[in-house]
């Protein structure tokens, strides 16, 4: 199965993984799985890390791709599509990082690994947590 990591569940994974539950990070740490990251969640640490809304992320901002390399996920680049997918959804939600991550969960049909409440109102996003 393939699972899009939302970007506070990528970071969880990394530096707190005990915030998730057990049989999740069964399910992220099960080789069968593969793990995507957007390239939009790279974007959302790096600018919430310069806003100061993200302190302690020096170290996974210093080596992002070995994380991702550690983790075995594979990172999904934001493209044209997805631009255009996350400009037009018909979704009140403001965030542009949540919207990519939307955009691409949809085109994709990958599920998205998140607890945030905000995706379950957007039809054609499966959110897994």
């Amino acid at each position: 199965m393939r699972l899009l990591l939302d970007t506070h569940a990528l970071l969880w994974v990394l530096t707190e993984p005990a915030r998730m539950p057990d049989q999740l990070i069964e399910r992220l740490s099960d080789p069968a799985n593969e793990l995507l990251v957007s390239a939009a969640s790279a974007w959302e640490c790096a600018t919430k890390h310069r806003l100061g809304k993200l302190p302690g992320a020096d170290a996974v901002l210093a080596s992002f791709a070995d994380h991702l390399a550690n983790l075995g996920a594979t990172e999904v680049p934001i493209s044209t599509a997805d631009a255009l997918l996350a400009g037009s959804l018909n979704w009140a939600h403001r965030d542009p990082f949540d919207r990519v991550l939307a955009a691409q969960s949809i085109r994709r049909s990958v599920p998205l690994v998140s607890r945030d409440p905000v995706f379950s109102s957007l039809p054609g996003v499966g959110v897994l947590w």
